[in-house]
């Protein structure tokens, strides 16, 4: 990953390479934007470049090489969920006694660490800023500075209190990136001692035409339905799984069409019955009520008088026979229904049963 291959926002990037240029690089940074807009792409290419063995100059800007033994090494962290997974795993393995004491840190690189939010209550706590701010004490090893990610800023309220010190008085060689959706999430105190940056939404054609570079093969109504369902987001574009979608949203579209108006449920039990326990049944199941919301949504939005803003504009004309056949109470009914199912898997219950009983609950009288 280098500032070459990163898609949309140019701008901030290229800011953060005039940054890099000219010695003045922020020592902490606040990065903000939606889910899937390159957050921690871009981090990684900044460390990349940063600490480049052959660095490489690309428009005038400084640009990381992609290939040297730092770079590659950095480069592995941007399989976060894997590097965590592994790590969970690690410390599972560990005894009780110092398991308790562990905490999750990824650092494929001396001078790269990233400090994701720490399972199972996903937040950054104490003991990763502790060893954040043990390690920061240490000069530079095999790169010209230290780079700390944090993926997802959301800190328990001791462990972001005790990360101020380290923020307004970073020593000259390192560098904090603080990635979040929304910076109005973090404290004041945070927010006032970082340089603050942001990705924003990518207008859809630009959306379309790297869909389009990635995915020549596809219709061009699919590109348009990807684009709009990943709403500016460069990275949800890109991966999104968009087989796996309309399966999903097909299921989806039978449990409302049984739900509003057709009497015969036997297509609905004998698409329910797919949907059975284990890992594979509960991912399918999740797909399933994403679809249901996404949805239920455009049928707002019909409701509404704004068609233009529906995402799964390929389905139009059902949506709204759907939406014509049901109030705006109905589909506030459904989506408490759907966080319903969504609880019931939490507690294991059979998901057949209870997208069964979800559509049963919907059936107007």
């Amino acid at each position: 990953m280098n500032f070459r291959s990163f898609l949309g926002n140019e701008a901030t990037a290229r800011q953060l390479q005039e940054s890099a240029a000219s010695g003045r690089l922020p020592h902490a940074i606040l990065l903000s934007g939606p889910r899937g807009a390159g957050k921690y792409s871009l981090a990684i290419a900044l460390a990349q470049t940063l600490n480049c063995l052959d660095p490489q100059t690309f428009s005038g800007l400084p640009d990381a090489c992609d290939l040297c033994h730092n770079c590659t090494r950095i480069a592995a962290a941007l399989d976060l969920d894997a590097r965590v997974a592994e790590a969970v795993e690690a410390r599972e393995d560990l005894r009780d006694a110092d398991r308790k004491d562990t905490r999750i840190l990824i650092q494929i690189h001396p001078d790269v660490l990233v400090v994701p939010p720490d399972p199972p209550q996903m937040l950054v706590k104490v003991g990763q800023v502790r060893s954040l701010i043990h390690n920061v004490q240490r000069a530079p090893a095999e790169g010209k500075g230290k780079i700390y990610i944090f993926p997802t800023a959301k800190f328990m309220s001791e462990a972001a209190n005790s990360l101020l010190k380290v923020l307004e008085e970073p020593p000259e060689y390192a560098h904090l990136l603080l990635l979040a959706e929304n910076p109005s999430d973090q404290l004041p105190t945070i927010r006032s001692r970082c340089s603050q940056m942001r990705l924003h939404a990518v207008p859809m054609e630009t959306l379309e035409k790297i869909i389009a570079q990635r995915h020549p093969e596809w219709p061009s109504a699919r590109r348009t339905l990807v684009a709009r369902l990943a709403e500016g987001a460069v990275g949800r574009a890109v991966s999104f799984d968009a087989d796996t979608y309309l399966a999903s949203r097909k299921d989806a579209l039978l449990l409302l069409r049984t739900a509003t108006a057709e009497p015969d449920h036997s297509a609905l039990f004998h698409m329910t019955e797919t949907y059975r326990a284990g890992a594979e049944g509960q991912q399918k199941t999740q797909d399933l009520l994403r679809s249901l919301y996404l949805l239920l949504e455009d049928m707002m939005l019909l409701q509404a008088g704004e068609p233009e803003m529906a995402r799964n504009i390929d389905i139009l004309p059902e949506l709204r026979r759907l939406a014509e056949s049901v109030s705006f109470d109905w589909i506030d009914r459904a989506v408490r229904r759907i966080a319903d199912v969504e609880s019931g898997m939490r507690r294991n219950l059979l998901r057949s049963l209870s997208l069964d009983a979800l559509t049963a609950g919907l059936q107007q009288r």
